[in-house]
C-alpha cells in the first residue's frame, strides 16, 4: 500500500508546477467545508484538518481567512462534490474529484481531458472498487509495533502501518481518520504530522511506459488546470 501511495505522490509532484490554481482550489474547499460544518475549526474537525493541510502547502493566511469569511456570510456559490472515474493513458485507473456549481459544465470539461488524451471516462463505480478510501497519517518515528499497539488499544480499525526512512505511515479507513489521529496523540504526545489526508490509494499499480508517459502527464496537466478539479488519484507507475 505504501509503495502505491508513494508512486502516486511522486508522479503528482511532477505536475505540481502546472497546478497554478492551488490557492483557489483550497479556498473553494475551505468555503464548502466551513459552510457545511461551521466556521469554527475547534467545532469542525474537517475544517481544522483542511486548514492544517493548506498551511503545509503554503497557502497564505489571507486566502484561508477570505474563504471562511465568505462561508460566514451564508450566501455565495452553491458547490457540490462530483466524482468521475475512468481509464487514463496506458490503461491506468483514474479517479477525479471535483467541487462544482455546474455539474454539466464540469462533466464536459473532465470528459474532454479524457478524450483529448485517448483515455476513456467510465461510469460511477468503474474503478473505485480497486482503490482504498484511506486516511493517511505520516510522522517521524521508527517503532511501528508501538504505533500499531496504540491504535489497537484505542480500538481503531487499521489497514496498515509501515516504517521507512525514519517515518511512520498509518493507513486506516477514511471514517477512522480523527479517531486514529487522536489515539496517536494520546499515546505518543503532540505529533507533527507530515501528511494528514484522506485519499484514494490504489490496491495495485499499472506500469505506464513509452509514448503513454508523455500522454499521461499531459492528461494530468489538463485536469489540474480545471478550476473545478480538486484531486486526481491514479494507479499509474511511471
Amino acid at each position: 500500500m505504501g509503495r502505491a501511495f508513494q508512486n502516486r505522490k511522486e508522479s503528482m509532484a511532477k505536475t505540481a508546477a502546472a497546478k497554478t490554481k492551488v490557492y483557489s482550489k483550497y479556498g473553494r474547499e475551505i468555503y464548502v467545508v466551513a459552510k457545511a460544518g461551521g466556521i469554527d475549526p475547534d467545532g469542525n474537525l474537517a475544517l481544522r484538518s483542511l486548514i492544517d493541510r493548506a498551511k503545509k502547502d503554503q497557502v497564505p493566511t489571507h486566502v484561508i481567512d477570505k474563504a471562511i469569511d465568505k462561508a460566514k456570510g451564508g450566501g455565495g456559490e452553491d458547490y457540490s462534490p462530483a466524482r468521475y472515474e475512468g481509464f487514463g493513458p496506458g490503461n491506468c485507473m483514474v479517479i477525479v474529484e471535483c467541487l462544482t456549481d455546474n455539474p454539466n459544465r464540469t462533466f464536459g470539461d473532465v470528459r474532454q481531458c479524457f478524450t483529448k488524451t485517448k483515455a476513456k471516462i467510465g461510469t460511477q463505480g468503474a474503478v473505485n472498487h480497486m482503490f482504498d478510501h484511506s486516511a493517511i497519517l505520516v510522522f517521524s518515528g521508527d517503532d511501528e509495533d508501538a504505533v500499531l499497539e496504540a491504535l489497537m488499544e484505542a480500538d481503531v480499525d487499521v489497514n496498515d502501518v509501515e516504517a521507512e526512512d525514519g517515518k511512520i505511515t498509518v493507513f486506516a479507513p477514511h471514517t477512522e481518520s480523527f479517531k486514529a489521529k487522536q489515539a496517536l496523540i494520546d499515546a505518543l504526545g503532540e505529533i507533527e504530522f507530515d501528511v494528514d489526508e484522506i485519499q484514494f490509494v490504489p490496491q495495485t499499480t499499472t506500469p505506464v511506459s513509452g509514448d503513454d508517459v508523455e500522454m499521461f502527464e499531459k492528461f494530468l496537466d489538463m485536469l489540474n488546470d480545471l478550476d473545478d478539479v480538486q484531486n486526481v488519484y491514479h494507479n499509474a507507475e511511471l
